[in-house]
């Protein structure tokens, strides 16, 4: 069972709801691009984003929720990647192919971007938070099953679904290893990472 995501924040239906949940986002991601979540405070957050305190508590109850969804945000546009990059994919070497680029993408973003970097260490160090690296490793894995049940047809789809999710898990691992260690052993875990993985998601 997946373990409890950090509560919802208010959902914004009003235009202007919409963009000041954006100036606060914003503002969240430069202020952990400076000095790191773990010094982020609700105060300052509301005065960057020029909003009231009690303003921004309608929407983000608390940090792991500012938190929550950045990491939401990021991990929706690791999805899209992932979903362009597999689009039209039907045999095993156009899957490695884009199972190659997608990999030194992903990898690259966390390389250059320290905010990435930092929510995903957030999103590990928060028990609440962890559901949503659960969960996206499924939504991933259920985007590359797809095209294993095109490159496998009659092969048994929830065998081909773990496979892929499992696949996705470990590659998020991956990330978190080698972007703690010097760039050339991170560049080595990478590496080794994508022939592991190629080999067990294109085995009959």
């Amino acid at each position: 069972m997946a373990e409890a995501v950090t509560p919802a924040r208010r959902n914004p239906q009003q235009q202007r709801s919409r963009e000041r949940v954006e100036r606060i986002l914003n503002a969240a991601k430069g202020l952990i691009e400076r000095s790191g979540s773990d010094a982020m405070k609700m105060g300052e957050l509301a005065e960057l984003a020029e909003i009231s305190i009690g303003s921004l508590y309608q929407y983000f109850p608390d940090k792991g929720a500012v938190i929550g969804a950045l990491a939401e945000r990021y991990n929706e546009e690791g999805r899209a990647c992932i979903r362009d990059g597999l689009a039209g994919v039907g045999d095993a070497p156009a899957l490695s192919r884009a199972f190659g680029e997608l990999i030194d993408i992903y990898y690259g973003l966390f390389l250059a971007e320290p905010v990435m970097r930092d929510i995903w260490s957030g999103t590990q160090a928060d028990k609440s938070l962890r559901g949503i690296d659960l969960a996206d490793s499924h939504e991933n894995g259920a985007l590359v099953g797809a095209v294993l049940e095109r490159i496998h047809p009659g092969a048994d789809r929830a065998e081909l679904l773990s496979r892929a999710t499992l696949v996705m898990y470990l590659g998020t691992a991956t990330m978190r290893l080698a972007i703690s260690v010097d760039r050339a052993e991170g560049d080595a875990y990478v590496a080794n990472y994508k022939q592991m993985a190629l080999a067990e998601l294109l085995r009959d």
